[in-house]
């Protein structure tokens, strides 16, 4: 394994998949690259789910406005920073990507030929795995490149 892409979300659940990933890449000895993907702003601003959160005490969601995709990127680029500081390695690739999530995720591991695309799979309400569709399952059934996924469970 040379390089593992990391795909994150702003779910709590993604400093787990991050750490994960990121002690898969330093037993294989892998570069590692992280990447969120921007699909809908409107996501963003939902109000059953904030999704700027990850790791605790990194962001504050009060200072940040999301009304454009710049401001978006900016916190976006905010939050995969502190991450990066979180896993200790300043050598770690950031990427923001835009575009429909599972497409992204596959496009880029495709595009920076990765070994292993890590991933979590979120325990989501029924409702929204119908009307959303699961991330991790279209790339799952769609990659040609092997998943790592990580199990976590949303917390309400």
């Amino acid at each position: 394994m040379k390089k593992i892409l990391i795909a994150i979300d702003y779910d709590p659940t993604a400093q787990k998949v991050a750490e994960e990933g990121f002690e898969l890449a330093k037993t294989m000895g892998a570069e590692v690259v992280l990447l969120h993907v921007i699909a809908d702003p409107v996501y963003y601003s939902s109000t059953d789910y904030s999704p700027i959160m990850g790791f605790t005490g990194y962001v504050n969601v009060d200072l940040l406005q999301l009304s454009t995709i710049d401001e978006l990127k900016k916190a976006t680029m905010h939050f995969l920073e502190k991450t990066r500081i979180h896993l200790g390695d300043p050598n770690i690739k950031i990427l923001i990507e835009e575009g429909d999530f599972a497409k992204m995720i596959l496009k880029t591991a495709k595009h920076l030929n990765v070994s292993t695309i890590v991933m979590g799979s979120h325990s989501r309400k029924w409702l929204e795995n119908i009307v959303m569709g699961s991330v991790t399952n279209d790339v799952l059934h769609r990659s040609t490149i092997p998943l790592f996924i990580v199990p976590t469970k949303h917390r309400k």
